[in-house]
C-alpha cells in the first residue's frame, strides 16, 4: 500500500446465533481488536452480526446482547468467524441449516476466510464448506460430529486446524489459539506476540498439540518436565538429545518421555521441532540474518533441514514466509548467503 493510500483495515464478521457462548463470542474481538500498524492503525476491524436485523440475540447465560447489525454486512466480511452455540436445533440434530441461517449465510462472497469456534463448526459443515476437508471441534461433540458428517476428516485432538481459506478450533481456549494463530498468519509472529501478552495468555500453542482430553493428571508430587523444557529453549541452536532433557529432571528417558507427553500432548522431539519453527520464524522476521545463519541459530544446523520443516509446517520456504513479513529491501539484503565464487540467492 502506497503512503498516500486509504488505509482499510481486515474486516473480521462474527456471527452471533442464540445461545451463543458470550465468552467465545468475545475472543475475535479481544484478540482482532488490539493489532495496530506502525502508525497506529488498527489492522482489523471488529463486527458482530445477526441472523435477523438489529436486536436482541439470546446467549446461554442469563442475559442477552445486542447486536447492531443484520446479516446483511456479512457481504462485506474479509473473515466470518462462527463461535458456539447451544440452540443450533436442527444443524446440530440433522446437519441441515435452517431458512433463516441459509439467508444469512448466503451474504457471504465466494473467497471469505471461514473460521469456527468449538461447535461453530456444525454451521460450516451444514453449509456444505467442509466436504472432503479435515475439521476438528471440542472433544466431546467429536463422535456426534462425525456421524452426522461423514464426508468430513474430523481430528478430535488438535486444538486448531488450517485448511487455508477454512478454519476450524476445539472448545473454548482453542478459539483463543485460532485467532491468534490467523494474526500471526496475517502479520507475523511478532505481531501476534505482542496480542498474546497484551491478553496475558500464552504467545502460541501450536494447531496440532492435542486437546487435553481423557489423560491422566500427573501427580503433583511427581517433578514436572519445566526445567527441561527452559534448559532446551535456553540452547536451541545446540544439538539436543533426549537423554540430556531428561538428565535435567533426574528421570530415565522412558519416564521423561511419559511424563514430557502428559504434560504437554506431544512428544520432546515434536516439541523441540515447534520451538525451532518459531525461532527460525521470528528471526525471519526480525532480523536480516542470512537463511544459512537463522536455520543455525534456530537448531536446524542446515538451510536445507530448515526449508524442509518450515515447508512441512507452514507450506511455505523460509525466503518465501520473510518476503511476507519484510520489506522488499531486508530480503534482497537477508535473504542471500556468500559463498566462495559469488553471491547465491536461497530459493
Amino acid at each position: 500500500m502506497s503512503p498516500g493510500s486509504e488505509h482499510r483495515p481486515h474486516r473480521v464478521v462474527v456471527l452471533a446465533l442464540d445461545g451463543l457462548l458470550p465468552f467465545e463470542l468475545g475472543i475475535p474481538h479481544r484478540i482482532f481488536g488490539r493489532p495496530k500498524d506502525a502508525r497506529g492503525r488498527p489492522l482489523y476491524e471488529v463486527l458482530t452480526c445477526s441472523v435477523r436485523p438489529p436486536g436482541p440475540v439470546g446467549t446461554d447465560a442469563d442475559f442477552a446482547i445486542t447486536v447492531a447489525h443484520g446479516p446483511e454486512i456479512l457481504a462485506t466480511a474479509d473473515t466470518v468467524v462462527i463461535p458456539a452455540s447451544y440452540e443450533l436445533g436442527p444443524v446440530f440434530e440433522e446437519g441441515v441449516l435452517t431458512e433463516e441461517l441459509a439467508a444469512a449465510l448466503a451474504h457471504i462472497r465466494p473467497g471469505t476466510r471461514l473460521a469456527s469456534i468449538c461447535t461453530g463448526v456444525y454451521v460450516l459443515a451444514a453449509a456444505g464448506h467442509l466436504d472432503g476437508r479435515p475439521a476438528t471441534t471440542h472433544w466431546a461433540e467429536a463422535e456426534h460430529f462425525q456421524r452426522l458428517f461423514p464426508k468430513i476428516d474430523v481430528d478430535p485432538d488438535v486444538l486448531f486446524i488450517d485448511d487455508g481459506d477454512v478454519l476450524t478450533s476445539a472448545g473454548v481456549a482453542a478459539g483463543i489459539d485460532l485467532c491468534l494463530h490467523m494474526v500471526r498468519r496475517d502479520h507475523g509472529t511478532a505481531v501476534a506476540n505482542e496480542v498474546a501478552r497484551r491478553t496475558v495468555v500464552p504467545p502460541h500453542r501450536d494447531g496440532g498439540q492435542a486437546q487435553y482430553i481423557e489423560r491422566p493428571v500427573p501427580d503433583p508430587q511427581q517433578t514436572g518436565t519445566t526445567t527441561a523444557r527452559a534448559w532446551a529453549l535456553g540452547r536451541l541452536h545446540e544439538p539436543i538429545q533426549l537423554r540430556d532433557m531428561a538428565a535435567q529432571e533426574a528421570m530415565s528417558v522412558r519416564t521423561f518421555t511419559r511424563r514430557f507427553r502428559e504434560e504437554t500432548g506431544v512428544s520432546p522431539g515434536q516439541w523441540l521441532t515447534q520451538q525451532r519453527v518459531e525461532r527460525a520464524r521470528h528471526l525471519l522476521e526480525s532480523t536480516g540474518l542470512s537463511v544459512d545463519q537463522v536455520a543455525r541459530d534456530a537448531g536446524f544446523g542446515t538451510a536445507q533441514s530448515m526449508r524442509q520443516h518450515l515447508q512441512a509446517a507452514l507450506g511455505v520456504t523460509p525466503t518465501a514466509y520473510r518476503r511476507t513479513f519484510r520489506t522488499g529491501t531486508d530480503v534482497t539484503a537477508a535473504d542471500r548467503t556468500e559463498h566462495p565464487g559469488g553471491v547465491h540467492t536461497l530459493p
